[in-house]
């Protein structure tokens, strides 16, 4: 069992997360903005906090054994999250990543490409600045797992392909579900594999 802290906990990628963690018996900090939206179970304690106070989030994650954040890009300020990891001692640093600055040719972005829809663009944008920042760090243990391109609700089937840095694809398209990105997820939190990089999860 680990102590796990898990900023974003009732977000679309949060909330799977969250319950892949307790399904396997780890102890969950969920901090979130509204505590009283995260489901009362075993050792899952609400916490109510501001990804923007880097404070008072530095004082929720002290104690922890990897800290998880499964929030929007656009809706925090990655250095803020970054230096509160840092500044509380967690061991590991885990981000839920975009699909955007994986490669859908050698040194081309799928943000980068016409297809991409206008509306997620700046979240992209900002998710790949996240990683970049990310990939400065000397000190923190960071990984950062971008789905595909196709993040959906859908079922829990532990059947999934993961890879580096390039948009994984098959004949029906680019996909993962929230379910088993979590699962994913929590794999890597468990056997550390991706130290220090970032990887990618689809079907």
């Amino acid at each position: 069992m680990m102590k796990v802290a898990l900023i974003g906990a009732t977000g679309r990628a949060g909330s799977p997360i969250l319950q892949e963690l307790a399904r396997r018996g780890h102890e969950v900090t969920a901090i979130v903005r509204n505590p009283e939206k995260v489901q009362a179970q075993a050792n899952v304690t609400p916490k109510k906090g501001d990804v923007f106070n880097k404070d008072d989030l530095t004082a929720l994650l002290k104690g922890h054994d990897a800290v998880i954040s499964a929030v929007h890009f656009l809706q925090s300020d990655p250095r803020k999250l970054i230096d509160a990891v840092k500044a509380s001692g967690a061991k590991r640093y885990l981000v839920v990543g975009g699909a955007g600055s994986l490669e859908v040719a050698p040194g081309v972005t799928l943000v980068s490409t016409p297809e991409f829809p206008a509306i997620y663009k700046d979240e992209a944008t900002k998710g790949g600045e996240f990683l970049n920042l990310l990939r400065q760090e000397k000190e923190l243990d960071w990984t950062f797992l971008s789905p595909s391109a196709l993040f959906f609700e859908g079922p829990r089937t532990g059947t999934f392909r993961l890879g580096k840095d390039q948009l994984l694809t098959n004949d029906k398209g680019s996909s993962i579900s929230f379910e088993d990105y979590a699962i994913a997820l929590v794999d890597e939190v468990e056997k550390p594999a991706h130290s220090r990089q970032r990887f990618t999860v689809g079907y």
